[in-house]
């Protein structure tokens, strides 16, 4: 049994895990529409999905929700296995009363969204993997990431996230799009880093990326220093007829190139 509380935290409702985390998720567009999940990188919210949400709930029931670890939802002190973090969607799913969804992550999400289309292709019917991979490298590496950023200062692990995601010039520039994704890093408790770098540690989905069925479109930037565009390819050569698609983007390609990558999204979905 999944409690859920609807209505809390502005627009946000909330379900109980089956190992009693709480997440926190919303709903954008009509009921009725098919039902599109959103799923969030390491260091940000839902809301990284804003710039596409005026687009994306003309056409779906938008859902949208935080990581364990981010955003509104609980931050355990322990590791998220990728098991436990695609479950988290299962039971959000089965909490609400939903069978099928299209299902589009970014980083993170899109190891979750692999994780789906791979131990529930009966709940995927679309699957897009955005600045993504199978294998990010070695235990010792995010060993490593995962002591420093228990005791690290949090200003340092926001200044070396944005540094990783978005081109110089838009760091340079700044603005609100660049302080907001700076905001939410700073509001992420170190737990929520420490659990996610786990379940990426631990995670290697290079073999049964295979097993996916479901349509799959993969999103790569060319200059992307944390999954690089050999990583995409990689996966995009891997999951059975899956498409690639190449922007000149860095890691957030939804932000950096939104009109781009909405484009690529509703053409996919079939929905323009």
């Amino acid at each position: 049994m999944h409690a859920i509380v609807r209505k809390q935290h502005s627009e946000l409702s909330f379900f109980t895990t089956g190992d009693g985390c709480q997440i926190a998720y919303r709903f954008d567009g009509a009921v009725g529409r098919p039902v599109l999940v959103l799923s969030n990188s390491i260091g940000t919210d839902l809301h990284m999905w804003d710039l596409q949400i005026e687009s994306l709930a003309t056409h779906f029931r938008v859902l949208r929700y935080d990581a364990r670890g981010h955003g509104a939802s609980d931050a355990p002190a322990e590791a998220y296995s990728m098991d436990r973090l695609g479950r988290d969607v299962v039971e959000l799913l089965d909490a609400l009363g939903i069978e099928r969804v299209h299902f589009c992550g970014l980083s993170l999400g899109g190891f979750v969204g692999q994780w789906l289309g791979i131990h529930v292709p009966e709940r995927i019917d679309r699957l897009i993997l955005c600045n993504t991979s199978s294998y990010l490298g070695a235990v010792v590496q995010f060993d490593a990431r995962i002591a420093l950023v228990l005791v690290a200062d949090l200003s340092e692990t926001a200044a070396g996230f944005l540094g990783n995601w978005f081109p110089s010039h838009m760091l340079e520039t700044g603005g609100e799009v660049i302080e907001g994704f700076r905001a939410t890093l700073l509001a992420t408790h170190p737990r929520g880093f420490a659990g996610s770098f786990a379940g990426l540690r631990d995670a290697d989905l290079r073999r049964t990326a295979a097993l996916i069925r479901a349509p799959t479109l993969v999103i790569a930037g060319r200059y992307d220093t944390v999954t690089s565009l050999s990583h995409g390819e990689l996966l995009a050569e891997t999951v059975p007829g899956a498409r690639l698609l190449v922007l000149p983007a860095v890691h957030l390609s939804n932000v950096e190139y939104p009109t781009e990558f909405i484009a690529a999204v509703l053409e996919f979905l079939d929905a323009t």
